[in-house]
């Protein structure tokens, strides 16, 4: 057998070692994880630029409340301050610091919500119940995208542990990926068995007795 001949053989096995060795699955696996990570930023992105459009209709009704507006503005800063890019899952502390913030533009979003309660004439207003329900769509869709996020991690993760693709990853230098807090994983749990279709969330509103 000439050099030609066993240079094709080696190209063959070569070929096949890849094909079964996981690197196309991790690839794809890694594109999936990154996929839904960019759809929870735009989501995030759509909540923030409708904020400054909210406090101004609130401040029209109730511009004493200045704690909750300071309080939300100051949340809405912290998130712009931060760098928000897919490749985050890769970056466990910095994942952690902004997911913090946007957890806090979460809750003074709420906070805010919960204020205008106290104003009929507010509720009232056409432009803020149309702002409202933006927001409630939005929710709706980040936690969907959330549990979409977390189940292509877990996949991933798992994957990436198995043999033989725990050996391709390490040679590739593919690590685990960071996924939501503990609080955050009963999103999956509320997915809807259409997952097109965003789950009811009672965002803002007073329960009827």
């Amino acid at each position: 057998m000439n050099q030609k001949s066993f240079f094709k053989i080696g190209i063959i096995l070569l070929i096949s070692m890849f094909m079964n060795c996981g690197y196309n699955r991790i690839q794809e696996l890694d594109e999936e994880v990154n996929a839904n990570m960019a759809e929870i930023l735009n989501q995030y992105k759509r909540r923030a630029d409708l904020i400054p459009s909210l406090v101004k209709v609130v401040e029209g009704y109730a511009s004493h409340e200045k704690e909750v507006l300071v309080e939300i503005a100051k949340a809405r800063s912290s998130v712009g301050g931060l760098q928000a890019t897919p490749e985050l899952v890769n970056n466990p502390e910095a994942f952690k610091n902004f997911q913090n913030a946007q957890n806090s533009l979460g809750s003074a979003l709420q906070r805010l919500l919960v204020v205008t309660e106290r104003y009929p004439e507010l509720k009232a207003n056409e432009g803020f119940r149309d702002l409202q329900a933006q927001l409630e769509g939005t929710e709706n869709r980040i936690a969907v995208a959330r549990g979409r996020y977390i189940k292509a991690v877990k996949e991933y993760n798992v994957t990436i542990r198995q043999f033989p693709t725990v050996l391709t990853a390490k040679m590739f230098g593919y690590g685990t990926k960071t996924s939501f807090t503990t609080e955050n994983e009963a999103d999956i749990k509320n997915l809807p068995s259409d997952i097109s279709k965003p789950p009811e969330m009672d965002f803002g509103k007073k329960k009827e007795k």
